[in-house]
């Protein structure tokens, strides 16, 4: 059988939009010999996540309508079938309502539906909230074969995957093979992370060599959200051999003819940075885009993190629709000064210094009845900060621009940001990208030539908000915190048990208290885009308003 695997990149809720990439992909299938059968990721129609839209009856008949579209479209391709993920309606008068469904179209008919059977509701997944559970599987007869359809988290259901107990009483994938499916496609909308890449193939080769059938996995592509899809579609034989394998973080319409096609090899997955600087790129590129805007402006202090969110940025948008603005103030230092110059000019964008001195004395002089006795503290090195927020926020109403903040995943865990100030944009590119990975980041960045200043990546990094002021005087060194912070928000361990690893047991109590008592500000800071696998955000919902007692 020859099929097309199409690897795109769908708009949440662009119905029409997205019918036209299916159009325009299926005439890019069809060379002198069309394909069997043209796979579309999980719910392509509408993008995923869709979220609330889904409860929405008017936005269901849109998909309805979307439906009826495509079904015209296949008239126009007798001899290919077409398959891709949508919102269907239950027909049944109890439960959600909806089913997340795979939808077979041939020759203008809608000659099959397959529901998901395992609806994950954890982490950053809540699909229960939304559908039904198909209550049985089995398999499609099209073209000859038996196709093993089945929906992203059906999938998942290895026992090796979940060392603690697996979520799920059905194994679909197991129980389509056991009906005789000659060929397993699973579409999927499975987002990134760091790693996730390898698992995924192993889970997928170890399907098929278990079953000895051919596995197609289709995965979409870009940023919605907080989240960014890699693609990284696949095809392994019958022995789990991969046979196709598609770029990562790029559309791709690939045809596989399962009669002809070789194994190529080893799976060689994308070195980790590499994957994390592409994924960044994507969803910074998507989010920007798809709500609207196309330009953005960053405030750059000389350090690594605004100098690797705007390398980013320019690497997603194109130099030309990245401003860099620099706002000394008494604290900063030439160095600083100086490396926000050269990081601007390796880059090619449009750079300004709007310095703040003026504006923070009035702010001073305004307060300074109201702090009469008070000695300075963090009070005025955060006026500073809110300041540039300020100007920044200025900037981008009047010019249009989307302001990125530019705060690590390690400062967003332990409070060290300003709300209202450096905490201040439409998108926080590297929340999500603790410390120590920023580093490895800019060096990632600079492996053919500078971009990033060497001094930014070298010297002791600091908020230069008060004299001779480095991070080190208030946090952990960022091996350390990161490492600690690591095993508590990612790894969920408790203080003993970080403890019982060998860090010192006051630093780790004060890290874990500090990330408690900071859940306030994160609920205000502007969208992420997710790397890890545990992101602030949709992710993790801890309360804020509660009192507990750590073990």
């Amino acid at each position: 059988m020859r099929i097309t695997i199409a690897q795109l990149n769908p708009t949440v809720g662009d119905i029409e939009g997205n019918t036209g990439k299916l159009v325009h992909a299926m005439a890019a299938s069809h060379g002198r010999r069309p394909p069997d059968l043209v796979v579309f990721p999980e719910m392509f129609i509408v993008g995923y996540p869709p979220k609330d839209l889904l409860e929405r009856d008017w936005f269901v008949r849109q998909v309805l309508d979307g439906i009826e579209r495509v079904r015209e479209v296949s008239r126009g391709y007798p001899e290919t079938g077409i398959l891709l993920g949508a919102p269907l309606p239950t027909g049944r008068p109890n439960g959600k309502g909806l089913h997340n469904a795979a939808v077979l179209l041939h020759n203008g008919e809608v000659v099959a539906t397959r529901y998901k059977a395992l609806l994950p509701t954890y982490d950053i997944f809540d699909e229960d909230r939304y559908f039904d559970a198909a209550r049985s599987v089995e398999p499609v007869p099209f073209k000859g074969e038996s196709l093993g359809i089945h929906v992203c988290e059906d999938a998942w259901m290895d026992s090796a995957m979940w060392p603690k107990r697996p979520p799920y009483d059905l194994d679909p994938v197991a129980e389509l093979a056991r009906q005789g499916a000659t060929m397993l496609i699973n579409i999927s909308a499975s987002p990134f992370s760091v790693g996730k890449e390898m698992t995924r193939y192993s889970l997928i080769s170890g399907h098929a060599r278990r079953h000895g059938i051919p596995f197609f996995y289709v995965n979409q592509i870009g940023g919605n959200d907080d989240l960014v899809f890699d693609g990284r579609s696949v095809t392994v034989n019958g022995r789990g051999e991969p046979i196709a394998v598609l770029h990562p973080f790029t559309e791709q319409i690939v045809t596989v003819d399962t009669a002809a096609a070789q194994p190529l090899g080893a799976y060689t997955p994308q070195e980790e940075i590499a994957s994390v600087h592409d994924a960044l790129v994507l969803g910074l590129k998507d989010y920007v885009r798809k709500v609207g805007f196309t330009r953005v402006v960053i405030g750059l202090s000389g350090g690594i993190d605004s100098a690797v969110t705007c390398a980013l940025a320019v690497a997603a948008l194109g130099r030309e629709n990245v401003l860099g603005v620099g706002m000394p103030s008494r604290y900063s230092s030439q160095g600083s000064l100086d490396d926000a110059e050269r990081l601007a000019r390796n880059l090619g964008i449009d750079y300004k210094v709007i310095p703040i001195m003026e504006v923070y004395r009035a702010y001073l002089e305004a307060l300074a009845p109201h702090f009469e006795g008070r000695a300075p503290d963090a009070t005025e090195e955060n006026i500073q900060a809110r300041i540039r927020g300020n100007y920044l926020m200025a900037l981008s109403n009047k010019l249009g621009h989307m302001v990125l903040s530019t705060g690590n995943k390690s400062e967003l865990a332990v409070g060290y940001c300003t709300l209202y100030g450096d905490m201040s944009g439409g998108l926080a590119v590297i929340s999500d990208v603790p410390k120590t990975m920023v580093y490895e980041l800019a060096r990632y960045m600079n492996r053919e030539r500078e971009i990033i200043p060497p001094a930014s990546i070298t010297k002791p990094p600091s908020a230069e908000l008060r004299p001779n002021q480095t991070d080190q005087d208030t946090l952990p060194p960022y091996p350390v915190l990161d490492a600690i912070l690591y095993q508590y928000i990612e790894e969920l361990r408790s203080v003993d048990e970080i403890v019982a690893q060998g860090f010192d047991p006051e630093t780790v109590r004060w890290v874990v208290r500090t990330v408690d008592r900071n859940e306030y500000k994160r609920k205000q800071a502007a969208p992420g885009i997710r790397v890890t696998s545990k992101a602030f955000g949709v992710g993790r919902r801890m309360p804020i308003a509660a009192r507990f007692r750590h073990s």
